[in-house]
């Protein structure tokens, strides 16, 4: 009874729609989730070789608030996603002379037009969902897809999120099916939606497309399919598996990943405005990336060796807006990517749990050389990138769940980009309202 009278407030409060009472006979409220996510984030980016803005010093508090409707009652159940976001500066001593809002490197706040962050932003998204047998369809904003032709970042005060229709179906067993529609993106540090672009365009659009799904083959391997279009720019084949083998007294868990990108529309005429970052073709889209990694892991220790090569003509091609993105590559970290044009990558990481020490506590590192790439100011690069990551929650007493992140990464690069040192200190709690 308590959750029920809980779970009415919060919906009626945060939603205010007058069909609540109707839809509240099924299970559209009593399967209602709710969560408040509290993040406070501290950002440190040193630029070595910069000319202006040397430093990157910001600091502020998120709060992200996600309500989650059951569904109705009927062979159609229907519901409603609600995600509310705030972000408040509590710091930006260096963001002045930047303007252009949430596509510079390092932003946590949108800007006003004097180049100065703003006190505060949020957001409030909305979106449909409909369910039938075991296949799922969700239509509006705030969607946070991740899926290897497209990922949502999320590593700053608040998220990138999209706009768009999702469906997902898993009628059959070991298969998942995917479709989708995206439209538009919102930064993590932005009040509004923009259209889908790539690194090096200019021009935006309101279509990208996918297909795909994941095969469970066995009891130790997945497979899986998509192909994606972005509407004058890329179409784009992703084949990927993920095995599991028991080895000694651990476990050898094998990563394989390869894309396929090919130019389309007015990319592929190169006209202006959309052409993707490249040396060789002006602007066509021509990438192929091949990757594999390979983890080992016995107790708590897990150390991984990997190696990626790009071929072709450009950088890798993926979405690459709203002032952040992420690339389904192995290569993706804390401040670079390895995607350029041509680029060999060595990747070695290793991570363990201290959990017989000190519960709670992790510690993971890092590295990646790249070399051999080319830029359209220069040919065979290198660059390396160091990531140290040390992570605690809270066990127990007034602090439970309290989680701490301590981020450190340092990027020495021959392209035309800065040497930066940068370090994030994130503070996390989560409050299970329903």
């Amino acid at each position: 009874m308590k959750r029920t009278l809980i779970a009415s407030a919060v919906a009626a409060g945060l939603l205010s729609l007058p069909a609540l009472a109707v839809a509240q006979s099924g299970g559209f409220v009593e399967d209602a989730k709710a969560n408040l996510t509290l993040r406070n984030l501290y950002f440190d980016g040193d630029y070595k070789n910069a000319t202006g803005a040397p430093s990157d010093r910001e600091w502020g508090q998120g709060f992200m608030l996600k309500f989650n409707s059951g569904y109705t009652q009927g062979p159609v159940g229907l519901g409603l996603d609600v995600f509310a976001r705030s972000g408040i500066r509590l710091d930006s001593g260096s963001r002045s002379g930047k303007a252009g809002a949430s596509r510079q490197p390092g932003t946590m706040f949108p800007l006003e037009d004097d180049g100065s962050a703003v006190d505060e932003f949020s957001q409030i998204d909305f979106a449909a969902k409909a369910k039938i047998s075991n296949t799922e369809l969700k239509a509006g904003r705030g969607l946070e897809p991740n899926l290897p032709i497209a990922v949502r970042n999320d590593g700053r005060l608040l998220p990138q999120t999209y706009s768009g229709a999702m469906l997902t179906s898993n009628e059959i067993d070991n298969l998942t099916l995917r479709l989708g529609h995206l439209d538009e993106a919102s930064g993590r540090a932005s009040t509004s939606h923009e259209g889908l672009r790539i690194g090096g365009s200019s021009e935006e659009v309101n279509k990208f497309q996918y297909v795909g799904g994941d095969a469970k083959l066995g009891e130790n391997l997945v497979a899986s399919y998509y192909f994606a279009q972005l509407k004058d720019y890329y179409n784009q084949h992703f084949l990927g598996a993920v095995h599991t083998l028991d080895l000694g007294a651990g476990q050898l868990v094998t990563d394989l990943r390869y894309f396929d990108s090919n130019s389309h529309g007015a990319n592929d005429d190169g006209r202006a405005g959309y052409t993707a970052r490249g040396v060789y073709n002006n602007g066509e889209v021509d990438n192929r990336a091949m990757s594999a990694l390979f983890t080992y892991k016995l107790s708590n220790h897990a150390l991984g060796l990997g190696y990626q090569k790009m071929s072709g003509d450009s950088d890798f091609a993926f979405l690459d807006n709203g002032g952040g993105s992420t690339a389904y590559l192995i290569t993706d970290s804390q401040i670079n990517k390895f995607e350029r044009a041509g680029e060999k990558t060595w990747v070695g990481e290793y991570s363990y749990n201290f959990a017989d020490y000190v519960p709670g506590l992790s510690f993971a590192a890092k590295y990646l050389r790249g070399s051999d790439f080319d830029t359209r100011v220069g040919e065979n690069d290198k660059e390396w990138e160091r990531n140290l990551r040390l992570d605690y929650t809270v066990q127990q007493g007034f602090f439970k769940d309290l989680g701490v992140s301590l981020r450190h990464a340092s990027l020495r690069t021959g392209a035309n980009q800065n040497d930066q040192d940068q370090l994030r200190v994130y503070l996390t709690y989560n409050f299970v309202l329903l």
